[in-house]
Parts: structure tokens; sequence; C-alpha cells
């Protein structure tokens, strides 16, 4: 029968097929957990009387929402999930490798036709590489942990077909503050969003792994591109793993089918409180900012902020205004290093450091007052998620970002 490529995954993994809708108990290729989520699913992981977790290869441990250590309790954490490595033999890349979601993807920890599952609602990232990936709750991850499975409702498909050229300076972050205006807040909710057409197969990973990262953001349980050779380009180095045929086909069931022509969209920027409130740039053009984030597991990658570095040029930052600039990993920090941006950034005023999630959940530095407001290229703008309550948080891309840093208030990126 004609089936999604979830329903693919989770029928080669269960031995049977499976259709969206069916629960089943399915193994896991991986399980990540970081600084925030992992010493509770530690701690659920030994109340359920586990010994050895299910395989040390395929934990995924990593610090990266408090790093280096800001408060005692997190200096705890760490080193309580210190300990748990060392007890387990499981490698930790601790604080030194950057952003969870970065990390696992560009390290090969998630691959096409896997299921993986982290601790962290964005783990749905890792579809871009073809993975079934998904978050889940700390009690769920020390059962997985311990057993290396867990159960799931299969979830049905919603089909965004993306087709037509991005005009200048607006690319895959855009693209998704559209279509999450389209489908709304909750209008994915346990359903994945399989991302296809002309234009998402022209994408680059980063632009992938940014439409995937944000399928969360509409209630999406994942979100998905079908490998093809960019892929399997990406994957040389981190997998050994022979490239094959992974997709839906053409007359599988889905939930919804919706198309996207991007031949039109204006530079797109998400208003407070919510992630689906997106407009054109114009329509917010002007609104002042206090401070600029160019980062995050959403768009801290070397594309990202090569962007942002040519709509820089050779002007400066705004004095007026904080800019922060954070690689999502040490390889794309060191990327950006030796293409000389980290020093055009900071000569321009803006403040780099080093890859973490910094300013995205408002857990280590970077936090707004009451009544500032950040411009984020990160994935959330709930009140209160980077600092005061009374604070607003607008979303957009690394061009808007760029553009509004050296402006002080929300700028088109084409007019810089």
């Amino acid at each position: 029968m004609a089936a999604t490529i979830v329903e693919k995954i989770f029928s080669k993994k269960c031995g049977r097929e499976i259709r969206a809708g069916e629960v089943v108990m399915a193994p896991l290729d991986g399980a990540m957990i970081h600084d925030i989520t992992g010493p509770l699913a530690i701690q659920k992981f030994y109340e359920m009387g586990g010994k050895t977790v299910f395989d040390k290869k395929r934990v995924i441990m990593l610090f990266d929402h408090q790093i280096p250590a800001d408060s005692i309790e997190a200096a705890n954490n760490h080193v309580y999930m210190r300990k748990f490595a060392a007890e387990q033999d499981i490698h930790n890349y601790d604080i030194n490798e950057g952003v969870c979601h970065q990390v696992t993807i560009e390290k090969g920890r998630a691959a096409p036709g896997e299921i993986v599952v982290g601790a962290d609602s964005h783990t749905c990232m890792y579809g871009a590489a073809g993975a079934f990936a998904t978050g889940i709750g700390s009690t769920d991850m020390g059962f997985a942990l311990k057993f290396g499975a867990l159960y799931f409702k299969v979830p049905e498909t919603i089909r965004a077909e993306v087709s037509g050229k991005f005009p200048r300076r607006v690319g895959a972050k855009d693209l998704i503050l559209a279509i999450a205006h389209d489908i709304g807040a909750d209008g994915a909710t346990y359903k994945a969003i399989e991302f296809t057409g002309k234009t998402v197969r022209k994408l680059d990973m980063a632009g992938r792994m940014t439409l995937c990262n944000m399928a969360i953001e509409m209630g999406g349980k994942a979100g998905i591109v079908a490998p093809d050779k960019v892929t399997w380009e990406y994957m040389k180095g981190r997998r050994k793993m022979r490239p094959f045929a992974l997709d839906s086909d053409a007359d599988a069931t889905f939930a919804e089918k919706r198309s996207y022509d991007v031949s039109d969209l204006e530079p797109q920027v998400a208003v407070p409180h919510n992630v689906d409130t997106g407009v054109p740039v114009s329509k917010v053009a002007g609104t002042h900012v206090d401070q600029v984030f160019i980062g995050s597991c959403t768009n801290g990658r070397f594309e990202d902020l090569k962007e942002a570095a040519e709509v820089l040029g050779k002007k400066k930052f705004s004095p007026k205004i904080r800019t922060i600039i954070i690689p999502a990993s040490r390889d794309e920090y060191l990327k950006t290093l030796k293409a000389g941006l980290i020093e055009k950034f900071v000569k321009a005023g803006a403040l780099v450091e080093a890859p973490c999630c910094g300013p995205c959940m408002g857990g280590a530095f970077g936090l707004i007052a009451p009544g500032e407001v950040s411009l984020s290229t990160s994935n959330r703008n709930f009140k209160g998620r980077q600092g005061s309550t009374d604070g607003k948080v607008y979303l957009c891309s690394p061009a808007t970002a760029a553009a509004s840093a050296i402006t002080g208030e929300i700028t088109d990126p084409r007019e810089v």
C-alpha cells in the first residue's frame, strides 16, 4: 500500500506495515538529553529500576542551555550528569560542542530512516536528515534510556509543497514563519509536517534544519525532508551509510496538502507573543529594538552568519542596542572564524559568544528587562521567553536581524 515517509520509517523499524493512527512500541536509534531536562530523565531512569542504559552508544549527552554554569544549581546539574555519564560509560560532549540539536545532527547521531528522540521540543530538527525525530518529556526519556524503545501514536502527515525562487534576502526562516502563520500554532498538533517541492530540494541542509526545527511551533510531532543528494552528501564523513530511497508515495494518504510559492514572499517577522503571528516586515518596520540576537539551533549556522555578514557589509551595528551573535556549534564557530566573520562582527560592535543556547530561552544570559524589545532569529517569542514577561520578542531571519541591528529598529533587509 502507498505510504508516507513517516509510515515507511515506522514500518521498517517495527517489521510490519504500519499506518498513521496506530499505537506502536518502536525501537530507538538515538536518545538525546541536555543539562536542563537530563537530570530529571536520569532520576526517572533510576526510579524505574534502571541499572544500565539500553545502549551507551545511542545516548547523546551534552550541555548547552546554562553554560558555563551560571548558578550553583546549574553546576550541580552538570556534576550529576557527568557522574551518570562516567557510570554508564556514555560519551558526554559536555560544554564543548554547542547547541544539542546542531551537535546531534552534525555528529551524525541522527540519519535517514532512523527514529530519534530528545528531551527537548526542537528535536524535530533532525528531520532535516530524513529521520523521524521528536521531543519527549523527561519521564518518557527515563523509560527510553532504560528500554531503548517507546510507545508512539504514528502521526498523520501534512504535506507542505514549496515552489518558486526565493527573492533577494528572503529565505528558509521567512518561509517557515509564513507557513506557521498559515497553519497556526495548533494546526499541526500531533502531525508530521513533510517539507517537499522543488524549492525545498534546492535548499541546503542549513535551510532544511530551519524548516524542520520549527515544526513544533505548529504543534507538529515532527518535521521531515525526504533524503536526497543534498542529505547524503551532508552525511558523508558523519555516518557510514549507503544511500537509499526514502520518500512518500505520490498516492499516500495525507492529513492535508498545502502549497506555497516563495516567488513573492517578503521578509517575515513574528510579532509578540506567538510564533504564528508572522507579518511582512513592512508592517512592523520602524519598531524600536533594544537587543538583537543572531544564533540558536534555528539560525546559528555558518550560512546564517554569512547572510548576516553580507547584510552588514562595511557598516557598524547601532551603538544604541545590544547585538549578540552566537554560532550554534564549535564546528559552525570555526567556519565563521576562518571566514573572518567573527572579527568582522566584533569590530562592528557585536558581542560574539561561545556556542550555546544563549538568550533563546532566557536561561543564562542576554535577558531583556521589563519594557525592552528583543529581535531574535530563534524559534519562540512567548512571554518571558527571553527575560521579563513585560518584555517583547519578535522573530525574524538573520538578514532582517542584521539589518535591524544596524539601524536600531526593525528594518527590511532589502533596504540596507
